[in-house]
């Protein structure tokens, strides 16, 4: 059975969360493969919200099995808060599987994520200090310290008295902090350990013999295609590889394996942190989308930046991911505009660009050129189905749909569960209706 990756069409907060919910009665593994607990996911119940950093937002459904990937970056410390919380409210994590190649987060990274970031001042490129990126520098570097590493404590103290030699001298001496002792933080990640070893697993090995025991697995990133640290508008990125490619590596099974891309593209954009952002809005446009849209980080609680949609962006995270169908969320927030806009090419230097600039310096200079939907007044909350969206709602996704290159397949209108309309199953081709 083929699997299905959901992938961040933006800069993430598209609504990923949402997304899995949807789909979650239909799959048996819902797997998260990349990211640590600097990304979040909202999922609404009822009533009930769900903030999510690190579990998989799959593990709201009691028959599915929820798998963090060893592509992810884990802090042990909030993954455990994390399940004891949702103990609390009644959802059991009995099934959660984490995989024991997961790099760890250690006190270290977190002190060095904190302290690099205030130093660059103005050139900070605004991380959330939870020791993401250099948990990551660490791995590449070939000195990360793993799940596996929590059940012998030798090894442990060993990797972490090498790592500590060369990041204690960073620490004191460059920026003036106290060093971190060996010992107090090997006792702690030793009891995270026999907190942790239940679920802890080969999980690329079981998610490969999931497949061929034709089950349904669902792969999920962490923020989104234009924060990939290779394809992204870098150095303005994320740490890690958020694209369909990135689910690859981050859960261990082979391309082959995957048969859908399915992008999530919030009807308009939002952007945390530093970086450019062409169609970003500084007027009462902007400010609008934000109160309405609810535009915080779910982890942070940051204000997003809120802009228009931005065709260009769409057309690239199609290509970039092999996104088959788009995710199209919050609708409902432009509800009430007398004209909507849709940056169609960017204007660099007096000359037209209809796809992304190869530089980074060109895309700093980019501005939009827009086109301009008639809006709709109507409430849109309760629609359910394509043919109750106004005509001009339709058109609207519709124009999403044809300049971005990839069929729309889901319409958000609303945060809770049920506030989704289905345009067509994720495996037909049916178009919106006309």
């Amino acid at each position: 059975m083929p699997a299905v990756v959901l992938v961040g069409a933006q800069w993430g907060d598209e609504g990923k969360g949402k997304a899995t919910d949807l789909l979650g009665s239909q799959v048996d593994y819902v797997v998260r493969y990349q990211g640590g607990n600097n990304a979040g996911h909202t999922v609404v119940i009822g009533d009930e919200q769900y903030a999510l950093s690190l579990l998989p937002s799959g593990v709201l459904y009691p028959n599915v099995v929820p798998v963090i990937g060893n592509g992810v970056v884990v802090d042990p410390g909030v993954l455990l808060e994390e399940i004891e919380g949702l103990a609390a409210r009644g959802v059991s994590c009995k099934l959660l599987l984490l995989s024991a190649n997961a790099h760890l987060i250690m006190p270290h990274q977190r002190a060095l994520d904190r302290v690099t970031e205030r130093y660059l001042g103005k050139a900070r490129i605004g991380t959330t200090g939870r020791g993401i990126g250099p948990a990551y520098g660490d791995k590449v570097g070939r000195m990360g310290i793993r799940v596996q590493d929590l059940f012998d404590p030798g090894i442990l103290h060993q990797k972490l008295e090498l790592a500590l030699r060369e990041k204690n001298q960073v620490l004191t001496k460059v920026y003036n902090r106290r060093p971190i002792e060996v010992e107090p933080v090997a006792e702690e990640y030793v009891g995270y350990g026999e907190r942790l070893r239940g679920y802890v697993a080969d999980t690329s090995l079981v998610l490969s013999e999931a497949l061929d025991a034709g089950k349904n697995v669902l792969l999920e990133g962490a923020q989104g295609t234009l924060l990939d640290v290779d394809h992204g508008t870098y150095p303005f990125v994320t740490s890690s590889s958020p694209t369909g490619g990135g689910a690859c590596a981050g859960a261990g099974i082979g391309p082959t394996r995957i048969d859908r891309v399915v992008g999530i593209a919030k009807a308009y954009v939002t952007r945390v942190g530093s970086g450019p952002f062409p169609t970003e809005l500084f007027d009462e446009y902007g400010e609008r989308l934000r109160k309405v849209g609810g535009e915080y980080g779910v982890v942070t609680g940051r204000e997003r930046r809120c802009g228009w949609f931005d065709a260009v962006l769409a057309r690239y995270a199609v290509r970039v991911n092999g996104i088959t169908d788009l995710f199209l969320t919050k609708l409902d927030v432009l509800s009430g505009l007398e004209k909507v806009p849709i940056c169609v090419a960017y204007e660099i230097d007096g000359v037209r660009h209809d796809e992304m600039p190869m530089t980074q310096t060109e895309f700093h200079h980019a501005s939009p050129i827009y086109e301009y939907l008639d809006g709709w007044w109507e409430d849109i909350s309760n629609v359910r189905s394509p043919e109750e969206l106004p005509k001009n709602a339709r058109n609207y996704a519709r124009a999403v749909e044809e300049m971005s290159g990839a069929r729309v397949s889901a319409v958000g209108v609303g945060p809770g569960r049920d506030q989704t309309v289905p345009v067509h199953p994720l495996l037909t081709s049916t178009r919106l209706v006309t």
